[in-house]
């Protein structure tokens, strides 16, 4: 499969930047063929988004969407209006909505159903804090969150759904997983999938996310178990963003 390299930008950039980033990064990965390609906006940046990279190789996620379809959920966006815009992915279980916001695994697990029902292509996060992986538990919650978020959906779904390793501790920190950490992670997340789909797991795609910058995403790529990455700061920035993808071939 294609590796993919999938930007998250958080609270952060504004509908009117959308476009000046656009032109700069495809003018950087237009003739890129062999990586896919998606960017996360905020809300608001969404719409902008979906304009700026119509008819280009780069998709337009969500970070984020409600449970249900519609309703009394004020500050809310569902997934109904995600699709009907354009967004094609949706991020689901970050670390920030999971120990910020305080999801938890049932909730994520009905936003990933209702995401697979309105056709959008989930992508759902797991990953443990510094103090479980250093307690040595790092497996066990990984565990609990697949099967909590996901090891209940039908087969034909959890294929479909692509899974984002993001060590908690790596995320906007600076530090990140040696190349070996995280590929002993992600062997662990596909022996997961695989308990399930047998042979089909080496199809779910199993990104990495955590402090990835041009200068170890090759390097992590090149691990065979990891397919891509979710970048958080350094997809700000088109040219670093575009170094990431090029990274990749």
């Amino acid at each position: 499969m294609k590796k993919l390299v999938a930007g998250n930008w958080k609270m952060n950039l504004l509908p009117s930047q959308v476009s000046d980033y656009s032109k700069s990064f495809l003018a950087e990965v237009g003739k890129l063929d062999g990586v896919d390609l998606l960017l996360c906006p905020s809300d608001t940046a969404l719409p902008a988004a979906v304009e700026a990279f119509r008819n280009s190789r780069v998709r337009v996620g969500a970070q984020n969407m409600h449970s249900t379809r519609s309703g009394a959920f004020t500050g809310e966006t569902s997934g109904e209006m995600l699709a009907d815009i354009g967004v094609t992915h949706v991020l689901l279980g970050h670390s920030e909505r999971r120990h910020v916001f305080g999801e938890d695994d049932e909730l994520i697990y009905a936003k990933l159903v209702l995401a697979h029902k309105l056709g959008l292509k989930p992508i759902l996060c797991v990953g443990e804090k510094q103090e479980q992986r250093e307690s040595g538990s790092t497996e066990q919650v990984l565990r609990e969150q697949f099967e909590g978020s996901l090891g209940r959906v039908s087969n034909e779904l959890l294929a479909a759904t692509i899974v984002a390793y993001e060590p908690v501790w790596a995320i906007g920190t600076g530090l990140t997983a040696t190349p070996e950490i995280a590929q002993q992670a992600h062997r662990f997340l596909r022996s997961l999938l695989g308990e399930k789909l047998g042979e089909a797991a080496s199809t779910v795609p199993i990104l990495y996310g955590g402090s990835v910058k041009p200068a170890n995403a090759a390097e992590l790529m090149s691990q065979p178990d990891i397919d891509g990455v979710l970048v958080g700061g350094a997809s700000l920035k088109p040219d670093s963003f575009a170094a990431i993808a090029k990274a990749t071939l």
